[in-house]
């Protein structure tokens, strides 16, 4: 049996018993999707837009758990790094400016899924302001499928493991946010995979005008061994919404993460999307917003660390399609030991898309001889009144700073975590919520060797 029978076999035995499966429109979509799968496998360096990152190895992949985890103890210690977060950075603007604004207290919205399926006892969604909701899609499906059918999008987006997806998700988030409700504390997704050797899932996020909203994408660490997770994200962003999606990667080192995220911006939308991948032997994002409507404005944010064998990707696109559309996108890579990072990233400036304003940078630091990194920054203008720029860099540490440092007391190994320390610091400071932005720099000193003892220069 090839490794594309086993999934078409997977989906001959579970589509009846997946969620919707009695919605005409849902089976249709499944059946294509696997359909397109199938047709397409799984991709390889062959493709394009797969030139440094291949799966044929998922041909002889053996998924398999070695070792389950207790999702409640994962989800406490979640809740416990968010809440020492928020503490420090409640102190952190109480020993600065003293007009420094006051932090939200509560944790915000916590909604947690296990095994692929929505997990209620380890949830917590607190009150809502009138016109939101959120929720389970699997529920959704069941009681408003018109709404989720506008949302769900088609079975050819994105690449091939998004086609698996359509065609395996039974669960996800759904989360609506009404015209001009603005939702304070942040919404936490948490997926983890307990006991199963793959999860697919679904999220769908649906802003009407003038709504506002963060949410957090969390993969913590969840069972050992060689897993498989596939994540689609979708963000339907109406007339001067603000959503701000924040992705936390933790797997663990022999998971494999194939994700995509797309959002849809009308006019005066903003879509902010932040990044942070430190976990999984493969890690592929596949990032794009359609700036469908003028004056929208995205920011694209990341930060990936990548050790040992490891192999990190981020396949971006931005399209411009209206005049006055403004993007920023900028990328860092931290690798170390033979790991790879790469970085493909494309601005599309349709010919109708005048006076737009679109920067596009991607920068990698070696921390290792074997490390490697690949960075493709590439823009493609149709419209004649536009301001747009790219770059990318492929590095290492300064020994100037080093060399400094050193003279100042501070030891050879302290000395060049500070520097790769400082090197990321610039893409979190992007995160303009100060208790995700303690969560990340949280993440990232975890990451880092002897973090404990750098957090204390620090």
């Amino acid at each position: 049996m090839s490794a594309i029978d086993l999934w078409l076999g997977r989906h001959r035995d579970t589509a009846a018993d997946l969620p919707g499966a009695d919605l005409p429109w849902l089976a249709r979509l499944r059946e294509d999707a696997i359909d397109r799968f199938a047709d397409e496998g799984w991709p390889t360096t062959r493709r394009e837009n797969w030139r440094h990152t291949s799966l044929a190895f998922m041909a002889q992949q053996a998924l398999a758990v070695r070792e389950a985890a207790a999702p409640e103890a994962v989800v406490a210690a979640l809740r416990a790094r968010y809440q020492a977060a928020r503490g420090a950075a409640q102190d952190a603007a109480q020993q600065g400016a003293e007009s420094a604004p006051e932090l939200v207290h509560n944790d915000g919205h916590w909604v947690v899924f296990v095994d692929g399926h929505f997990a209620p006892a380890l949830s917590a969604i607190g009150g809502l302001p009138g016109g939101v909701r959120i929720g389970s899609l699997a529920d959704a499906l069941g009681q408003i499928p018109e709404a989720v059918e506008a949302a769900f999008g088609q079975a050819g987006d994105g690449e091939a493991p998004a086609a698996l997806n359509a065609a395996l998700a039974a669960d996800g988030a759904w989360i609506r946010l009404g015209r001009g409700v603005a939702v304070e504390p942040p919404i936490h997704l948490v997926f983890i995979g307990a006991t199963v050797a793959d999860q697919h899932l679904r999220n769908l996020v649906v802003a009407e005008a003038g709504a506002q909203a963060t949410i957090v994408e969390h993969y913590p660490a969840g069972a050992a061994g060689s897993t498989l997770t596939t994540a689609v994200t979708r963000v339907i962003a109406a007339q001067d919404s603000h959503v701000t999606h924040l992705k936390l990667q933790q797997e663990a080192p022999e998971a494999i993460h194939l994700a995509t995220i797309e959002a849809e911006q009308a006019r005066g939308a903003v879509f902010a999307s932040h990044s942070l991948s430190f976990g999984a032997r493969l890690a592929r994002n596949d990032i794009r917003t359609r700036l469908a409507g003028e004056g929208a404005e995205a920011l694209l944010n990341g930060l990936y660390h990548a050790d040992g064998r490891r192999h990190v990707d981020h396949h971006t696109r931005i399209d411009h399609a209206r005049p006055q559309g403004t993007s920023r996108e900028f990328y860092r890579g931290l690798l170390d030991g033979s790991a790879r990072g790469v970085f493909t990233g494309r601005i599309l400036v349709a010919q109708d898309a005048q006076r737009t304003d679109a920067m596009q940078r991607c920068d990698n630091l070696l921390l290792s001889r074997l490390a490697e990194a690949d960075a493709r920054p590439e823009l493609e203008i149709y419209a004649d009144d536009v301001k747009c720029a790219h770059g990318a860099t492929v590095g290492q540490l300064d020994e100037d700073a080093l060399f400094y440092l050193r003279s100042r007391g501070v030891d050879a190994v302290h000395a060049r975590q500070l520097l790769t320390y400082a090197f990321a610091a610039e893409v979190l400071e992007r995160i303009a919520h100060a208790p995700l932005r303690a969560l990340g720099r949280a993440a990232l000193l975890e990451r880092l060797p002897e973090g404990a003892r750098l957090e204390e220069l620090l």
